[in-house]
This record gives structure tokens, sequence and C-alpha cells, in this order.
């Protein structure tokens, strides 16, 4: 179990009042309610030479180098001109603080002039680490959004006289420190284990990966004779295998432009159906949205492909009434195959069809090309042998990775749970090696 700190009566303020702030709520009482002008003010200073290490603010990573980050945007071609920042300065990215998208500055630097640079005025307590903390947290990320200005979310812009009347509450600057260094510590802890298990799921998403690559081109009785199967990346497959085109064991139906009426559906709450919109379009499964007229309807499951976009090059079994985006593709299966097996040997083909694909670029795949791809065809009933030896192994590996992914969860949310009720005071922290 996950236990830090320990909650106890003595973890918590002498005393507490009414901030009258509604995203700081109670505050301990020796903590001052101000406004950010009056702990911020604008650096303003500009690089003359544009040499200096150029710094960039994401809701993830808050501020850390560009030459960190993996980003394939525009660069200018002289940063001359870009905001000068020290190190402690608080960045905030102007377009993107409604999603968290700021921090303060472990180093000297420059950044994009359309960020927003504050640096703290003289003689006011400031640890810069614990404002990072704070201004992250995500009660202070709604205020920011309260504050910023426009009509849509995506147009958001949070400007220096908003963020200057926003309020935030202060404790003493040992106080801060504190907070910080007690917070680096933990977070770091919980970091490490998060990192560990992620690496399991990691290993145990590579061990799925290698089973169906292993059963789906050798099957599983490993005793029978062996044949070059014609293909570089598959080897030598069972000898009594067929290897032929996908189109001789597969029908191919071509989506429709779904997402006009879609979208007309999904809009008005009144119209939202019970069929499913496939798309490749969207991270959500798949699913683009729900209507109520739709264009397929199977008994018995289908394959869905998706040809471009974010699901693109993966594989879907289906079942019942839906409809399908045009820029996917709906295989149903002949008499001579199972559905299921050919939805496994497609996962190991898309992921060989990856390796060709720069990594910058998006996967796509015409349904012409995808026809004229082989296909490892066992006798049908060593198809099903296979599904179902796959389905239930893993399955077994599926249950494994979801325990692990739940643990990350809960790690995370003690994370976000731990921050937030440190930095506002609502449990009370000491230095290492204070008596309690």
């Amino acid at each position: 179990e996950h236990s830090f700190p320990t909650r106890r009566s003595s973890d918590l303020y002498e005393d507490y009042k009414d901030s009258g702030v509604e995203w700081i709520g109670k505050t301990p009482f020796q903590w001052e309610v101000t406004r950010n002008k009056d702990i911020f003010e604008a650096r303003g200073s500009l690089s003359d030479s544009g040499t200096e290490t150029l710094l960039t603010v994401s809701h993830i990573t808050g501020v850390t180098r560009r030459t960190e980050k993996n980003v394939n945007m525009f660069m200018a071609e002289t940063m001359k001109g870009y905001k000068l920042c020290e190190k402690g300065d608080l960045i905030i990215n102007t377009m993107w603080a409604w999603m968290g998208a700021l921090g303060t500055s472990n180093e000297k630097g420059i950044c994009s002039p359309a960020y927003g640079v504050y640096k703290p005025r003289k003689n006011k307590d400031y640890f810069y680490r614990y404002f990072d903390y704070l201004y992250r947290t995500p009660k202070s990320i709604m205020e920011m959004t309260r504050n910023s200005k426009g009509i849509v979310s995506s147009r958001l812009r949070l400007y220096s006289k908003e963020f200057f009347q926003m309020k935030t509450s202060l404790p003493n600057h040992e106080t801060q420190k504190t907070i910080a260094e007690y917070l680096d510590t933990k977070t770091a802890q919980i970091d490490r284990k998060i990192e560990l298990l992620t690496q399991k799921t990691t290993k145990y998403g590579e061990l799925k990966q290698s089973l169906i690559n292993e059963i789906v081109t050798r099957g599983l009785d490993k005793t029978v004779e062996m044949k070059d199967s014609g293909i570089e990346w598959i080897g030598e497959v069972p000898e009594h295998w067929e290897v032929k085109r996908l189109k001789d064991y597969i029908e191919f139906s071509k989506g429709i432009n779904a997402s006009v009426y879609t979208q007309e559906y999904v809009k008005d709450e009144k119209n939202l159906g019970i069929y499913p919109v496939y798309s490749g379009q969207t991270e959500n499964d798949g699913v683009m949205g729900l209507i109520n007229s739709y264009e397929y309807s199977f008994s018995a499951p289908v394959i869905f492909v998706t040809t471009v976009g974010a699901k693109a090059m993966t594989t879907q079994l289906l079942n019942g009434a839906f409809s399908l985006s045009q820029n996917c593709a709906l295989l149903k299966n002949k008499a001579s195959v199972d559905t299921s097996y050919v939805n496994y040997f497609l996962i190991v083909l898309f992921k060989e069809e990856r390796k060709n694909i720069p990594a910058h670029m998006q996967p796509s795949l015409r349904i012409e090309d995808l026809k004229k791809h082989i296909l490892i065809a066992p006798p049908i009933d060593e198809q099903k042998a296979i599904a179902d030896y796959l389905d239930t192994k893993t399955a077994q590996i599926d249950l494994i990775i979801e325990t692990i992914n739940t643990q990350i969860e809960k790690l995370n949310e003690l994370r976000k749970t731990l921050i937030n009720d440190v930095v506002t005071g609502k449990i009370k922290v000491y230095k290492e090696g204070e008596t309690i």
C-alpha cells in the first residue's frame, strides 16, 4: 500500500482561516492571501544574440530545454528578441495555460516571445520550486482557465493583467522551501515506482506481441515439417500451410463518409443513438460517435481496419450494427478462414509494416494495397485452435497489464493528492530531522 504521508492530528497547521478565494478555500492562518501582482512582475528583457539555452513549456514536463523535447515544429532562423529568463522565473505558455503549460525555470535561458515570463519582486517570500508545484495543481489550472480570455478553450489566452489579478495563499520562505524539498523527495519516490511499473507493462506488451508472432507464423505443433514461406520477414512456416493473398480469403468493404451525419447527430443530445461510427481519426477505440442510422450489421464478428489516422493500421473485431468512416475498411471472412485468426495475423502484419514507416510519418494503408498482402493460412480447424489459444493467453497477459495499470493510476492519483494537500497547507510537513 502507498501511504505517505501518514495523516495525524499533528500533520495540521495550528489554525486555519477562510481565504475568501474559491480555488484556495481554507488556508493556514499564518499564510498571506495576496494578489500575484504583489509577488511577481514581468521580466521584460529580450535577448540580443538569441544564443542562450532555448526553453520550452508543456503541461506534462513544465519548463525544460527545447533540446530535450521531441518537437518537429518550425524553428525560427534567429532567436534574437526572444524573452530572457533567469533561474527561478515563472514561465507561462500564454496560449496553453488553460492546460497547465507553465512552471518555474531551473536555469537561465530564453523562451518564445509568446510566453509570459515573471520574476519575483524584491524582498518577497519566494522559493521557486514551491510555485512550480502550486501553480500546476488542478485547482490552480482551473483558476488560470477562468481568468483566460477567449471564445473557445483552444483559443484561450492568459494575459499578464489577468494573471496579476489572481490571488495566491503565500507561506513564508522557509515553509515554501520545506514543502518543495519534501515534495521533491516524495514525488521522486512515486515517479520511480511508476517508472518500474511502466517498464513492466512494456515487457508484458512485448511478450504478448512475441507470442502472437510466434504462434501465428509457426503454429502450435513444433514437431511438424517446415517450408520456406517466400516472405523474408516470416521465414519458414509449417509445410501444410497455404500462402495466398488476403483477397483470396477476405471480402473487402470500404467505409462511407460518416463524419458529416455523425457530427449532425452528436451535437444534439436528443439524437444520440446506439450505433457507433468507427473511424481512424480518434483514439477512442476507433469510435467516432453514435448515430441512429447505420450501414452495416453482422451477427458474426468482422474485422475493422483503419487505413489512416490516429488508429491507422490496427485491427479490431466487431459485431452487431455500426457505421464505418471512409478511412476504414471492413473485412468479412469467407468460409475457408477464421475471422479471429485473420485478426491476429493482421496484428503481426501491421506491426511489420510500421517498421518501414519513419517515426514522424502518419501510417496509412490503401485498401487496394491491403488486398495484395499475403495471408498464411493453416487448415480451418488449426486456425480456430490457434485463435482460441491466443485468446486465452493474451487475455491472461492483458489482465496482468490491467492490474499494473491500475496500480499506476493509483500512484498518479496519490501524487496529485499529495502535492495538492501539501502545497495548499491541508497537510503540514516538516524538515528532515525536525521533531514533530
